[in-house]
């Protein structure tokens, strides 16, 4: 039996794909303090919403997918904070910000929508 379609899983899930593709090319720069942040921030988002749609209660759903809130702008944090130090000059991590924020903003409506 398949799986039906979870966009928000899809989505973080590739996301933290990218984001360690990230992690590899900073670490391969000499980078080793932001890149474990980022690599732990961005690739938690998806865990949480996996153990999300696995919650035992709805209180337990809203939990996690605020915890996925949570991680989810710390990564954006440091995909800014990459950018804008001019660490990155080299790669374009503006994509992965605007994904970030996009993650966000469909996390946040889950978890409001769920609340009511």
């Amino acid at each position: 039996m398949r799986e039906k379609p979870n966009i928000i899983k899809d989505k973080t899930y590739n996301f933290a794909l990218k984001i360690i593709q990230l992690y590899q090319e900073l670490r391969n720069q000499k980078e080793f303090v932001l890149s474990k942040q980022l690599l732990r921030s961005g690739t938690s988002i998806g865990a949480n919403v996996e153990e999300g749609t696995a919650a035992q209660s709805r209180k337990d759903f809203i939990s996690k997918m605020a915890i996925a809130s949570k991680e989810a702008r710390e990564t954006h944090y440091w995909l800014r904070l990459l950018r804008d130090s001019k660490f990155c000059e080299n790669i374009n991590v503006s994509s992965l910000i605007e994904e970030s924020e996009e993650i966000i903003k469909i996390i946040t409506a889950i978890v409001k929508t769920t609340q009511k």
